[in-house]
């Protein structure tokens, strides 16, 4: 009896074949061999199948179920930290404006971070979203640390723009609010469209550096031209054109004798032929007083 029901499994099987290969397609017809065999007991099913296939099983949806849930990124991230890949050593250099604890927080770096998760074009372009870089590197160096170089921008003035104080670079571009006193000994822009002609008026000064090194703060008068004021409060009045042979006319005046040092309030260089001088109040009211003790002297006869 057993041998007549092996025959007939046997016999199945073969019919089950011999069907599924006229009926299905040439990729299918192995997998239905397969099938063929198991049913008619000519292979024999491995042992521990089933649990091999429960444990993929439960797998599968344990990885799916944290694909969803959004876990996956942590556990493979505190996966490849136990391996050997926690990140032990972050070395920065290029920064002196931008603290180390800023561009550790900008990157996104905690105590479990993995070497192998860090995304290295991401991180560099969260650090180029901070105010002071223009550019970055980031590179990982096995199997625990990461090298972060920066470049970051130079400022060369400030800039006041209504009550508000930045540190600007050499485009005029603003960068950060001026904070503290660490930067108070850059040239101070005052006005509309000062930022974007600073660097135009500082190409200018270098040719006149007994001057340059007086001028304390450049106002620009309706974006169209400069007054200068000195260390002693005197005011430069420049022209909107012609600015080179302002300062040439100007050195000519003072030749050596200290005009901008004089008891004066301003110099006005906008006339192209002549240099005008505007006297202090103190100085105004000294000369009217000498010119009526003139007057009265020549009234009298002793002139």
């Amino acid at each position: 009896m057993k041998g007549t029901s092996e025959r007939e499994a046997r016999n199945r099987g073969q019919d089950f074949l011999s069907r599924a290969q006229l009926a299905l397609p040439r990729f299918l017809r192995r997998p239905a061999r397969l099938v063929a065999a198991l049913v008619s007991g000519r292979t024999a099913m491995p042992p521990h199948i089933g649990t091999v296939a429960a444990v993929l099983f439960f797998g599968a949806t344990g990885l799916y179920g944290m694909q969803i849930g959004g876990h996956a990124p942590f556990v493979a991230e505190t996966l490849s930290s136990t391996a050997g890949f926690a990140l032990e050593d972050v070395h920065i250099a290029g920064n002196s404006e931008t603290s180390d604890i800023t561009v550790l927080e900008q990157i996104g770096l905690n105590g479990a971070t993995s070497v192998l998760s860090i995304s290295v074009e991401e991180a560099r372009q969260r650090l180029i979203e901070l105010p002071w870089v223009v550019d970055a590197q980031v590179t990982k160096v096995y199997p625990d640390s990461l090298s972060v170089k920066l470049v970051e921008r130079v400022a060369v003035a400030i800039w006041q723009h209504g009550e508000t104080l930045s540190l600007i670079d050499a485009r005029g571009d603003a960068i950060v609010p001026l904070s503290g006193s660490r930067h108070a000994g850059l040239p101070l822009y005052v006005g509309l469209g000062a930022n974007r002609h600073a660097d135009e008026l500082e190409a200018r000064l270098i040719f006149h550096p007994e001057l340059k090194g007086r001028v304390k703060a450049a106002i620009r008068v309706a974006d169209r031209r400069w007054d200068l004021r000195l260390d002693n409060g005197v005011t430069i009045r420049l022209p909107e054109r012609d600015v080179d042979e302002a300062f040439a006319r100007f050195a000519d005046f003072d030749a050596g004798r200290g005009v901008a040092d004089r008891d004066i309030a301003a110099i006005d260089l906008r006339v192209a032929d002549r240099v005008t001088l505007r006297l202090t109040e103190t100085a105004l009211a000294r000369r009217q007083d000498a010119l009526e003790a003139r007057d009265k002297a020549i009234k009298a006869g002793q002139i």
